[in-house]
């Protein structure tokens, strides 16, 4: 299993502020849904952070998204773990494949691949 990127994702109902505020370190935005923002860095696009209002299709907003070559291979390893899994392997609409897990501390981790078309 290949990690492609890591970041944290921040929970908030200041998406301008937030934007704003970040640029300030050298942030631009590369993607916005309305409900969920991606700011990266122009010179190294793995430095990034997401700011969400809620999440679309899951129960709760995730502390973290790891971004993997193979999310089904991951949810297997997950699943047999036996570690809880917050939100179930699916399709999303936005182009990408995921599931939440919770994370020895309690932290819910996205567990992401994106759909190739």
């Amino acid at each position: 299993m290949t990690i492609r990127r890591a970041m944290p994702d921040v929970r908030t109902d200041a998406m301008e502020e937030s934007r704003d505020f970040y640029g300030l370190l050298g942030f631009e935005e590369v993607m916005n849904l309305g409900w969920v923002m991606t700011l990266g860095s122009p010179s190294n696009p793995t430095a990034q952070v997401t700011f969400m209002s809620h999440d679309a299709t899951a129960p709760v907003v995730p502390d973290m998204s790891v971004e993997v070559d193979d999310v089904d291979a991951v949810h297997a390893a997950v699943v047999e773990s036996g570690a809880e899994i917050v939100h179930p392997l699916r399709d999303e609409e936005w182009g990408v494949r995921r599931f939440f897990v919770r994370d020895p501390n309690g932290r819910v981790i996205n567990v992401v691949s994106h759909r190739h078309q």
